[in-house]
């Protein structure tokens, strides 16, 4: 039995006969009813097996599904090539079916170790084959074990540049290099951020402002030049990795952040509570699916082992910068 680290612990029961039929209310409840609830939750769930040939019905969606929406899938800190990252990639490729997002963002460290071709198809292409033969695209951020040869490989998305943008309907993405800022990738960003008329603006890299990680925590020197850049040209969401647990952090300024690192690595029990901790999980592999439909953020954090750990809405700012 795990040894509980918070005033407050959360269980939930899926149990493998039933699939996971408890609802997921808890998870949702933290960020609704924040002045009913402790400073933060570090959360705990069982867990089912979930292979990718069941019927997909059996999955638990938090999502609505809209007509219009625009969804996609994210991870972070993935490429290890281990059997935790195929197991990842196949309850993925289960929602895919169902939810049918078209690309993935990455936060980082995509690539572990070597990063020969066998690497880029042991680390990368077998475990998401199923997705990338569904036509799925994804879309890399450079992490600190990550090469500069990445942004050359095609499957990632990148242009041959350590950082770029693009746009899917009405949201646009900014793809930053965080181990690099230097002058010229910040004037860069400002000026993609001053142009923008998206209706969201999205950011992503791999080292995060804000976390409540025990082994690398905020990176305060990063914080310092782009919060500020955030704020000015109202940015909406920022996801990072870097950190391998799951975290959702209260609004700071008005933006959303989320920590997402641990797609392929785990650093287990890793979280500290904080009053700026919205949701915590450190205790599995996960990803999240997002679904962005007019002024309506829906996103879905599910276990490598089919566990959702953290759901809800966040709708968009009238003005993030307040």
């Amino acid at each position: 039995m795990k040894q509980m680290r918070s005033s407050i612990f959360i269980l939930l029961s899926c149990f493998a006969l039933a699939g996971c039929t408890a609802r997921n209310d808890q998870a949702v409840y933290l960020a609704s009813n924040a002045e009913n609830r402790p400073a933060s939750t570090l959360l705990s769930f069982a867990t089912r097996t979930v292979s990718p040939t069941q019927v997909t019905s059996e999955l638990l969606l938090k999502l609505p599904l809209k007509a219009k929406s625009l969804r996609f899938a994210v991870i972070g800190d993935s490429g290890t090539g281990r059997s935790p990252q195929f197991e990842v990639a196949q309850e993925m490729e289960a929602y895919r079916r169902i939810v049918n997002f078209s690309f993935v963002i990455m936060l980082g460290d995509n690539i572990y170790g070597g990063h020969s071709p066998r690497d880029f198809v042991k680390k990368f292409e077998e475990p998401y084959k199923p997705l990338l033969d569904a036509g799925v695209k994804f879309y890399a951020s450079l992490g600190n074990h990550d090469s500069l040869s990445e942004r050359e490989y095609n499957l990632f998305n990148m242009g041959g540049e350590r950082y770029y943008s693009f746009k899917k309907n009405d949201v646009a993405f900014f793809v930053l290099d965080s181990s690099y800022m230097d002058p010229v990738q910040l004037s860069w960003l400002e000026k993609q951020l001053r142009e923008s008329n998206a209706a969201w603006k999205i950011c992503y890299f791999h080292h995060p402002l804000y976390s409540d990680g025990k082994f690398h925590g905020p990176d305060l020197d990063l914080r310092s030049v782009l919060a500020p850049l955030f704020q000015k040209y109202q940015v909406n969401v920022v996801l990072s990795g870097h950190e391998h647990v799951y975290e959702r952090l209260k609004p700071q300024n008005n933006i959303y952040y989320f920590v997402l690192g641990n797609s392929g690595q785990l650093r287990f029990n890793n979280l500290r509570l904080s009053s700026q901790m919205e949701a915590g999980f450190d205790t599995d592999r996960d990803f999240m699916l997002v679904e962005v439909e007019g002024d309506d953020f829906y996103f879905q954090t599910i276990t490598e082992s089919g566990a959702t750990i953290d759901s809800g809405i966040l709708h968009k700012q009238t003005n993030p910068s307040n």
